[in-house]
């Protein structure tokens, strides 16, 4: 009789096989000790893993999402998944998970035929045992004052000498089922004890734990895994001797196991990995970057077999890391910070090969590290997008050039570049002229040429033109941004208007800074990059929406805090929602000093707000205000963005680092900046030197932003932080009496010998608070 409570048909594991193990167990000792590679259910953990970018299905988000609008339609607690695979070639039927990633079609898990539904065979049953916490502490202190480890080194050979046995020990009720995703029904308390206590225990215990681990992977596979085989794997993750390099080829057969599951017992695996603490959460990941870190990079390369006889090792502990990637993004806040997933180590790989393998195998089996984005330090993006970028602008030159040669005309440098020639008086409507009769130009180098100014720009004036141009356009009075004191950030003015380009031209601003590696200082909420990035390539039908994303009350915090906590108080209100507050689903917005009205569904003035609608209420109304209300103003702000950054490197970014690319760092570190300055004319530990340093880091943030501004054009940190700004100070010259002086071409001050530390002070601040425009005596 078909059952609904479990995301995959389990296998029939029979018990007997431990019998059978125990009767074979001299002609397999050597069989063991090797561990031959185990069949995988996938080809995917053997040799690779589809690209998620060209896939055709929909993310692993949208895919819990529908899951779980499946489970409130049918309404059963006891079964959050509602869906049941019988074997494992149905598993293409499933998304991949590969978070990162979005994909250009959704396909509904609903579209799943409905003969796919197959009865699950009995789960063999458990041992009994009985041993608590409590017991195997006592016996462990025992063993510590006595010698005596018998007791303990019987409990790890029996625990762990097969699933059967790890769920005896571990599982908190062996007679029930345990088959939801809400609950593993592992004991984690037990789990931590005994896996805290085995690393100080003598060398043959910690033996016969590996030994009855490798018993268990090569138990013979007889179709689907048990809920039972998923909690042994889920246990077997968590051995802290995975952290030492001589387990590593047991640890990699584990690894192929879990990557080879089916997606849908992925899901279960990934449920369960969101109630691990912190801490060991924190552990989990650090020993999978390490065991990949140390494949690509071997300390001793003998330790481990040949790379080309072990190709699956780094694709499986990549999947099986994207498993503790979506657990961690499921939850709000996060277990930890998205950062921690990166592998640094991977900085130091040809990553233009991976991004180009990515490009061209798109469906094949070939492995990527750019299949998995999370794995990819924002550095190494940076990187990527920087390279994809000056390929993209050599060729277009090349493209200018062949085209001026072949109409037998002279070629001209200048074509080589995006040169825009701006008035300062007329900034704002001469930027938007030159890049509007340019638009085909957009990727070339950009160059910038201040009328009435003598200035060359070898990127001073480019990082200038940015800083005036996006101060003049946020300005409130230019009214196409409103900025919200309660959150100190700009949002897109709603009011309506005829021609939107210039929302386009902040778009561009935007592209182009990525594309220069210029950092520009603009407050949008992280809201603003989530819709940048809906989709993340443009689509090749025009009528399609962009920049419509899910928003949800926290994206309004973060942008209007009084409004969402003002609908936050309504969805908790425990009266009468209809008599007391008497609202409709219309809402009212000032424009240009007359107020309208706007129907949040069809007739939304005649529906009252309820007690039982609310939720649709304030959801409708932060998808107004978040998304239709100023949807002409971003849409016209994206396609300015990819008309200069139409690029597949986009599809590895999240949000948060689109953002980070754009604006670089809040953060100054002055001391970092300290460490990494070079010096020219002057000595480290020279007077004027010290001085300068001891004023600098006593500044307030605002003082030493106006001093990084001043010296370098921007005052924010690049993504490889201070030492990718090379910052040098060098000694000028002059009289003691002259103001500081900036080359922002060259992130270079040149800074007079002052003679005390009163008068460096004085005259250093003067220059920074008066620093703008470009000047030749």
């Amino acid at each position: 009789e078909p059952h609904q409570g479990s995301a995959a048909a389990p296998s029939a594991q029979e018990g007997g096989e431990d019998e059978e193990e125990e009767e074979e167990e001299g002609e397999k000792e050597k069989e063991r000790e090797k561990l031959p590679p185990i069949p995988s259910a996938s080809s995917a953990a053997a040799g690779g893993l589809e690209r998620g970018a060209k896939s055709q299905f929909s993310t692993f988000s949208n895919f819990i999402t529908t899951i779980n609008q499946k489970k409130e339609g049918i309404g059963n607690r006891n079964s959050p998944t509602q869906l049941v695979i019988p074997n494992i070639k149905n598993v293409r039927d499933l998304p991949p998970i590969c978070l990162d990633v979005r994909q250009k079609q959704r396909v509904s898990i609903d579209t799943l035929p409905q003969e796919l539904k197959a009865p699950i065979p009995p789960e063999p049953s458990l041992p009994i045992r009985t041993k608590t916490v409590k017991d195997f502490q006592d016996d462990v202190e025992k063993a510590k004052s006595s010698g005596d480890w018998k007791a303990v080194h019987d409990f790890y050979s029996t625990t762990f000498d097969s699933f059967l046995e790890i769920n005896a020990a571990f599982k908190k009720d062996t007679n029930s089922p345990f088959n939801t995703i809400e609950d593993s029904g592992i004991n984690a308390k037990f789990v931590n004890v005994v896996y805290d206590a085995l690393l100080n225990t003598p060398q043959d215990v910690q033996k016969s734990v590996l030994k009855g681990i490798i018993n268990g992977l090569l138990q013979e596979w007889k179709g689907p895994r048990t809920k039972d085989d998923l909690r042994a794997y889920c246990i077997l993750l968590q051995n802290p001797q995975f952290s030492n390099t001589s387990t590593y080829v047991i640890y990699a057969h584990l690894l192929r196991q879990i990557a080879a599951l089916t997606e849908a017992d992925h899901h279960f695996l990934v449920h369960w990995s969101k109630k691990i603490s912190q801490k060991r959460f924190k552990q989990l990941v650090d020993r999978l970057l390490q065991f990949i870190s140390l494949r690509l990079f071997p300390a001793k390369p003998e330790e481990f077999p040949p790379m080309v006889k072990c190709a699956w090792w780094i694709p499986s502990a990549t999947k099986v890391l994207a498993l503790f990637n979506a657990a961690n993004s499921l939850i709000s806040p996060s277990i930890i910070s998205y950062t921690d997933f990166y592998n640094s180590t991977l900085d130091h790989i040809d990553l233009m090969e991976e991004y180009h393998n990515w490009q061209c195998y798109g469906n094949s089996h070939r492995f990527s590290f750019c299949q998995y984005p999370f794995i990819i330090s924002i550095a190494a993006k940076k990187v990527i997008i920087q390279r994809d970028s000056e390929q993209q602008m050599i060729s277009i030159a090349r493209q200018s050039l062949v085209d001026k040669v072949s109409r037998r005309q002279k070629p001209d440098m200048n074509m080589l570049f995006l040169n825009v020639k701006v008035r300062r008086t007329h900034l704002v409507s001469d930027s938007l002229d030159e890049l509007a009769r340019k638009r085909a130009d957009l990727k070339k180098k950009l160059k910038v040429t201040f009328v009435g100014e003598a200035g060359l720009d070898m990127g001073g004036l480019t990082k200038e033109w940015f800083l005036l141009l996006i101060r003049q356009i946020f300005h409130p009075d230019y009214g196409m941004f409103t900025y919200h004191k309660d959150s100190h950030c700009h949002w897109f003015s709603s009011f309506k208007c005829d021609n939107y380009s210039e929302f386009r031209l902040v778009g561009a601003l935007m592209g182009l800074a990525v594309y220069n590696s210029i950092t520009l200082d603009i407050r949008f909420p992280p809201c603003c990059y989530k819709k940048l990035l809906s989709p993340p390539i443009v689509p090749c039908d025009h009528n399609t929406l962009v920049g419509i994303c899910d928003v949800t009350l926290d994206d309004l915090f973060q942008i209007m805090p009084e409004l969402a906590h003002g609908l936050s108080e309504l969805l908790s209100y425990e009266g009468n929602v209809e008599e007391d507050f008497y609202s409709t689903f219309q809402v009212f917005q000032e424009e240009f000093g007359v107020i309208k009205s706007y129907n949040l569904k069809p007739n939304g003035d005649k529906i009252p707000v309820t007690n039982q609608n609310r939720k649709e209420y304030v959801q409708l109304y932060v998808d107004f205000l978040l998304n239709k209300s100023i949807y002409k103003q971003f849409a016209a702000f994206y396609y300015g963005f990819h008309s200069v950054c139409a690029s597949y490197a986009l599809l590895l970014l999240r949000p948060e680092e689109v953002e980070i690319l754009v604006c670089g760092s809040p953060e100054l570190d002055m001391s970092a900046l300290q460490r990494s300055t070079q010096y020219e004319g002057y000595q480290k530990n020279d007077l004027t030197i010290r001085y300068f340093w001891d004023v600098v880091l006593g500044f307030s943030l605002d003082l030493q932003k106006k001093l990084l501004h001043f010296a370098t054009g921007s005052d924010r940190v690049p993504v490889g932080g201070m030492a990718d700004l090379n910052f040098k100070i060098s000694k000028s010259e002059t009289s003691t009496n002259w103001l500081p002086v900036a080359h922002t071409c060259f992130n270079q001050l040149c800074l007079p010998p002052y003679k005390n530390k009163k008068e460096l002070k004085q005259k250093l601040i003067i220059g920074i608070s008066n620093a703008e425009g470009f000047g030749l005596e």
